[in-house]
């Protein structure tokens, strides 16, 4: 082994032996400060720890953070006071037009609509607080209120009691969190499995002694056994039934947890007391099954809930990390966010601008799609402005930044598309909406039944109360939605459709207005020849001089003459927003705009000009134009198609796009959409307000690619987003199809009407199994032992029709 292996190795094994003093992950070699009593594994964990410790935060944090995230200081009921510490504020707290202190919290523990319905209650139960708004699909809480009335540690703890623990919103510190709570659940769900599978063998044991006889001591034994084994499943991972069960209460309102919760209880205990006395049924198999089924189908409607990414992941992600600042003679690289209006920034070809500001040298073309959905590249001079996001195409260019990071026009339209996602009302399943009657009526049900029979028979007044309870807690109805919808996301996802939640799935099964862009989602997003008119000869000549460049029209002009062979340009010169020209076997050929190559050469033979909605270009060789092509963005094959059966099955479709009118009216006449109905030149804002105002009316889908179509599909009551879209634009969407072409936005609405069609069978059968179950437990016809046979099996018939149900083609999307 060599000196420098030696090193080397040595080297690896210390930084495998420390860990950084913030997050405990291991410390790179390069990072290692052999002077330093803390060490880091970034400069992220260097700054946190710092701020923790030079403002007394330390005092408040245990600052060690696990793998997995932030890990607070454990010393059982949280108080939160670092939540009131100035530090706080200063990083998460923001005032209000109304004079409120605001705040945005991640809650732990959301799961479903119902949730809603407890944390927008804490107004009333805590005085000082103003609102609290809760976005269920990303479990992200924003609560204002009077910071001289009552403290934010006070709200926080409320929260905390309520079974949500509040974390300040981090941004990628949120993921963590999630993937803690993933794995607890997943615990939870591990465990009911195991118990109730050992419970269900004590109960087929007990099933066989009822038909063929059995020992009295050998019964007792079972009877204990599945008592002790059921009873951590009930007080463990069955807790959380209790919980939601405990925080509806203390805000007043109902909903499917406390059925839940009394029959877990009841049932419970009326199998201890029969366990204990020897005599009467016991329900634990029931229970254990119950507490399986419902924590997997909770699990399945949280993951199902759960948005991709918040909106400062999504800046960093569609602007540069870094930027090429000019001082003097030199450029030196600064992080993105460390950039301050007046400073230069040199953007060579190729290159993604970092920030908006003015050009103040240099001549380019610049790809605005991203923003403006425009088609074709925009020319860019001297005085010109430039937008954070856009792609400097073909010249370098020097800008003076005007607005940077959170100041910018992106940051600006990412912030649009969290506030409109915000606005949304919060989606509640027809379950849910079922779920507050159900639970009152089940309720009264079983004290009625109770106080009916207990004058005559007290026995049997106890017996037929828990066997109300019990066949009609409302496991069926609570499956009823996520398992249907579950199973319609998993055969979507299989045929190329990714869907986010049944909340989508609800709002498409009935045919509204629907509002395509353009670029990207009926055209294939790429520069194509689509005319073309001049002589054979002077294909390979074009080619030829073509075949370095990185302009798009170049690279439409290889794709158009794939297959000729060409010979070598030399001399070449690239003018910024005019063309390109130079030698070519010894023949001087000019490409480029029309008013570039006039000026270099001679009117030849007549040509065709292109349609208006191309792009024209002219060829001149050897000072004389000789062809004309025409450049534009084709249309998807199967656009035309899918749109006139989107129109046949009732939806309304038009056409909103960034690109030029005339263009976008000229693909919807090859559509067949109206003119009326196509809408071009849209900036981001205006078409977040068209998206609005058609909202108004109904149902309105948005179906966009890019960045420009972000905040509108987050307005719409549905984004869909196509594949090959912008990661902003994909992670507002509420669907996301993986597979190219309109046809898939068909198999999208078609197998929304058919899993809508499925949940409400779903929730029929469910309410008719309840209706008819109790009916026969008030009239006393079944036993509980009977109630907890049946209450597996209604979950059971739940789960095969949703399974067997044909939502989603089976296919595998290639």
């Amino acid at each position: 082994m060599t000196a420098a292996d030696a090193t080397l190795r040595a080297s690896l094994q210390h930084a495998t032996a420390v860990a950084c003093t913030h997050c405990g992950l291991p410390v790179p070699a390069g990072l290692i400060d052999p002077d330093a009593q803390d060490q880091f594994c970034c400069g992220g964990c260097r700054t946190a720890f710092a701020v923790i410790h030079d403002h007394g935060l330390d005092t408040h944090h245990d600052t060690t953070v696990g793998r997995d995230g932030p890990v607070a200081a454990e010393s059982g009921a949280r108080g939160f006071e670092e939540f009131d510490h100035a530090t706080f504020h200063e990083l998460y707290v923001r005032r209000t037009p109304d004079g409120f202190a605001q705040v945005d919290l991640y809650l732990e523990g959301v799961h479903c609509g119902a949730c809603v319905w407890l944390v927008e209650r804490v107004p009333l139960v805590v005085p000082g607080v103003a609102r609290a708004e809760l976005n269920v699909r990303r479990s992200l809480a924003r609560v204002a209120w009077d910071d001289a009335a009552v403290s934010l540690s006070h709200v926080a703890r409320t929260l905390d009691s309520l079974g949500y623990r509040p974390h300040p919103f981090r941004g990628f510190a949120v993921d963590g969190m999630r993937r803690r709570e993933d794995r607890a659940m997943l615990v939870r769900i591990g465990v009911a499995g195991a118990i109730a599978a050992n419970v269900m063998l004590a109960a087929l044991a007990l099933y066989s002694g009822q038909f063929g006889g059995m020992d009295v001591r050998y019964e007792r034994f079972f009877r204990w056994v599945s008592l002790l084994v059921t009873t951590p499943a009930l007080f463990g991972p069955g807790r959380v039934f209790f919980a939601g069960a405990w925080a509806s209460l203390k805000t007043r309102s109902l909903h499917v947890d406390v059925p839940i919760a009394i029959a877990l209880a009841v049932g419970w205990a009326q199998g201890l007391a029969n366990t204990i006395t020897d005599s009467g049924p016991i329900y634990f198999d029931g229970l254990a099954t119950l507490i399986f089924a419902l924590l997997a189908g909770r699990f399945l409607q949280q993951r199902g809930q759960r948005a991709a990414t918040d909106s400062a992941e999504l800046l960093y992600s569609l602007s540069p990390l870094t930027a090429r600042v000019v001082e003097g003679e030199t450029a030196r690289e600064l992080p993105a966010q460390a950039l301050l209006p007046g400073m230069v920034l040199e953007v060579r070809a190729g290159e993604s601008f970092a920030a908006d500001g003015t050009v103040t040298s240099g001549r380019s073309s610049v790809d605005v799609a991203l923003l403006t959905g425009e088609s074709r590249p925009v020319s860019v001079g001297v005085d010109d402005r430039v937008y954070a996001g856009t792609t400097n195409v073909s010249s370098p260019l020097r800008v003076r930044v005007e607005a940077a990071g959170e100041q910018s026009r992106l940051a600006s339209l990412l912030r649009q598309v969290e506030d409109s996602v915000r606005r949304r009302a919060p989606v509640v399943q027809l379950a849910n909406r079922l779920a507050v009657w159900f639970v009152a009526v089940v309720l009264l049900l079983a004290a009625g039944t109770a106080l009916f029979w207990y004058p005559t028979n007290p026995a049997a007044a106890i017996d037929n109360a828990i066997a109300v309870l019990v066949v009609t807690c409302p496991c069926a109805l609570a499956l009823a939605t996520p398992l249907a919808v579950s199973v319609a996301i998993g055969r979507a996802a299989r045929a190329g459709i990714l869907i986010k939640g049944g909340d989508a799935l609800e709002r498409l099964a009935a045919p509204g207005s629907l509002l395509l862009d353009k670029t990207g989602t009926i055209t294939e997003s790429r520069v194509a020849l689509a005319a073309w008119d001049g002589p054979e000869w002077v294909r390979p000549l074009v080619l030829a001089l073509e075949q370095e460049s990185s302009h798009p029209v170049a690279a439409g002009f290889r794709r158009a003459f794939d297959g000729i062979t060409a010979g070598d340009a030399c001399l070449t010169t690239h003018v910024a927003g005019g063309g390109i020209e130079g030698l070519v076997d010894g023949r001087r050929v000019i490409v480029g705009s029309p008013v570039f190559v006039r000026m270099r050469a001679a009117s030849g033979p007549e040509l065709r000009d292109p349609p208006r909605h191309l792009t024209p270009v002219l060829v001149a060789v050897d000072g004389v134009i000789v062809a004309s092509a025409g450049f534009g963005d084709p249309v998807r094959a199967d656009a035309r198609r899918a749109i006139d059966t989107l129109r046949e099955r009732g939806w309304m479709v038009g056409i909103l796009s960034g690109d030029h009118p005339e263009v976008v009216a000229s693909v919807g006449e090859t559509l067949g959409v109206s003119r009326d109905a196509c809408i071009g030149g849209a900036t981001p804002e205006q078409k977040l307000r068209v998206v609005r105002q058609a909202g108004r009316g109904g149902t309105v889908v948005m179906v966009g690619d890019g960045v420009n179509d972000a905040a509108a599909m987050a307005a719409a009551s549905v984004g869909v987003g196509v594949h090959g879209g912008a990661e902003a634009c994909l992670s507002t969407a509420d669907v996301y199809l993986a597979r190219p072409g309109l046809e898939p936005l068909v198999t999208l609405t078609e197998g929304a009407a058919r899993t809508v069609r499925v949940i409400r069978r779903n929730i029929a059968f469910s309410l008719a199994y309840n209706v008819i179950g109790a009916t026969l437990a008030v009239t006393g016809v079944i036993t509980p032992l009977i109630a907890a046979v049946l209450m597996p099996a209604s979950s059971l018939t739940v789960v095969l029709a949703s399974w067997l149900s044909r939502t989603f083609p089976s296919e595998r999307a290639s």
